[in-house]
């Protein structure tokens, strides 16, 4: 007999949505505080963190729940395009450029890691319990690993090829999609947290995180020449010139994407039949083609503020999709998880280490792999709204290798299992 799950408390997601508003407004509130208590709690707590987590914890106790909510959806399909477009309004394009090749590097380190660690994990927790790396046909656990891999290198798109290539069976596929999830939100709170210390990070690596630096100062600067007191058809425009470009990704989206998958399936491997991954594309071109036009100027009326509150929101549809009761559930397969993020983490480090990379280049590498374009500018603007761009910039370069990336890697874990 099937088990008997029980209904959230909360299953209205105009009620659900009420409450994810209210936890923001009271930690935007309770960090922007002058009362010492919580200028102290908030010195070690990032307030990012909070809007990740505590939606989450609505979910364990079954207050809340993703399944059946169309939050998560409408925030990366229309939030999140929306607020890469303010975001980018303003940008420094050559800034960015002057970056250097050490985010490209770190990037790419990451991806390595990903595709070393699968295999390593499956290795070092079959030694301790051979039985779980094992299984047969569908089951094969390797198969439902492969999905995990193009998740973790491109996206959910790079995810849903493996899924088609290899065939592993539903039940392995739901329980990956779980490791998924929380493995690599976990990781991301970790991310979020050394956001705080960034500064002590690139001491212990000996780092130059000038250039990073001069990118927030010229924003800012910038941002400080044109503020004004925003009017209505300031605001307008904003709203305006966000959705109109977002509508526009859609479009492109729901015709190219298609069309790829009848017409050129071979591209479907660089995520080309995605809709979501020209959707993001559009948002971003669109955004950096404004920040070359007067509309700039709108970055002085808020742009980018109305862009992070966009940001924000989707961290918290972000968290209510992690229950962290789903440890109980395939604890072997969390074990191979852990172990795969810890050893990609390794390399990262390793690297950084190497090359005397900034923090900022490491979190956004590893976010622009494991959490792709929905999580990677969110990383980057825990360190200052001006550097989500970059994010954005790795994310979209994860899309085109992560089917690649995740291909070698399910073979070499098919060979050791």
């Amino acid at each position: 007999m099937e088990p008997t799950t029980v209904a959230p408390l909360i299953t209205n997601d105009a009620i659900t949505f009420a409450l994810l508003m209210a936890i923001l407004a009271a930690i935007f509130v309770t960090s922007h505080s002058e009362h010492a208590g919580w200028k102290k709690f908030y010195r070690f707590v990032p307030s990012l963190l909070l809007c990740y987590f505590i939606p989450s914890i609505f979910t364990t106790l079954n207050v809340i729940s993703p399944d059946g909510s169309s939050l998560y959806h409408v925030a990366s399909r229309y939030l999140l395009p929306a607020s890469l477009i303010l975001l980018t309004l303003s940008i420094d394009l050559k800034a960015i450029m002057n970056l250097g090749w050490k985010a490209v590097v770190m990037f790419l380190a990451g991806t390595v890691g990903i595709i070393i660690g699968g295999p390593i994990a499956l290795m070092i927790i079959g030694a301790i319990n051979p039985e779980l790396v094992g299984g047969a046909g569908p089951d094969e656990i390797w198969r439902g690993l492969s999905t995990v891999a193009g998740s973790w290198i491109g996206g959910g798109a790079n995810q849903t090829a493996m899924y088609e290539i290899f065939q592993p069976s539903d039940t392995l596929f739901s329980a990956m999609i779980t490791v998924d999830i929380i493995v690599a939100n976990i990781w991301m709170a970790f991310i979020l947290y050394g956001a705080g210390m960034s500064d002590r990070v690139d001491k212990w690596f000996k780092a130059d995180a000038s250039a990073i630096e001069e990118l927030k100062k010229s924003v800012s600067d910038y941002q400080a020449s044109i503020a004004k007191v925003p009017t209505l058809v300031d605001l307008t425009k904003i709203a305006a010139i966000a959705f109109i470009i977002t509508g526009l990704g859609h479009l492109v989206g729901d015709t190219v994407a298609p069309w790829v998958k009848e017409n050129a399936p071979s591209l479907e491997r660089l995520s080309f039949a995605s809709q979501f991954f020209w959707i993001i594309v559009v948002a971003t071109l669109g955004g950096f083609a404004l920040s070359f036009t007067k509309l700039r100027k709108l970055e002085g009326a808020g742009a980018s503020k109305i862009g992070s509150l966009f940001l924000y929101i989707l961290v918290m549809t972000i968290g209510m999709k992690m229950d962290l009761g789903a440890f109980t559930e395939v604890p072997g397969y969390f074990a191979i998880g852990f172990t795969w993020i810890i050893i990609h983490v390794i390399v990262l480090l390793l690297v950084g280490k190497i090359i005397k990379a900034p923090f900022f280049f490491t979190a956004v590498g590893s976010q622009a792999n494991v959490g792709g374009a929905a999580s990677a500018p969110i990383v980057a603007s825990a360190f200052s709204p001006a550097l989500a761009p970059v994010g954005v910039l790795l994310a979209v370069l994860g899309y085109g290798i992560g089917t690649f990336g995740a291909w070698l890697c399910a073979h070499i874990m098919r060979v050791i299992s």
